[in-house]
């Protein structure tokens, strides 16, 4: 059985945001497979997905300020300034993070670790909302 699905993403502040339960709930069609994969791809530059830390929000913060410090917005380098200071950083930080995540399916739900979550890293000040492509593909069970 394939799944595809282009997802909306409500506007987020920057920083690293919680989408797993927004993913679960826009593809129910998860809980029909007893093994597979979800690939979730998003289609921006200045945004990234990830997987870690559920439980403690201090976590989100921290890797938010170790982004801002490790890529600084006006920094004398940046050659790419016409869309704004947090334009370009958001652009490296994507990069670094990276446009997917692959995710196994068992027993027709997530399987993910007891402290994981997706995160959606939002890298801009407006980023806007945000489209991602889910595509799953499993044993029915």
């Amino acid at each position: 059985m394939w799944i595809q699905r282009q997802l909306r993403v409500e506007p987020h502040p920057r920083g690293f945001h919680l989408i797993t339960r927004e993913i679960v709930a826009a593809l129910p069609e998860l809980r029909e497979l007893s093994a597979g994969l979800l690939h979730l791809h998003i289609l921006h530059t200045s945004a990234s997905l990830a997987l870690n830390e559920n439980a403690d929000p201090s976590v989100r913060r921290d890797f938010e300020a170790w982004f801002d410090q490790a890529v600084p917005e006006r920094a004398p380098y940046w050659t790419h300034t016409a869309e704004g200071d947090d334009d370009m950083p958001a652009h490296v930080k994507a990069s670094l993070l990276g446009p997917s995540l692959t995710l196994p399916i068992a027993g027709g739900r997530l399987a993910l670790g007891t402290w994981q979550g997706i995160y959606l890293c939002e890298h801009r000040d407006r980023g806007g909302a945000r489209s991602l492509i889910a595509t799953a593909h499993g044993e029915p069970g």
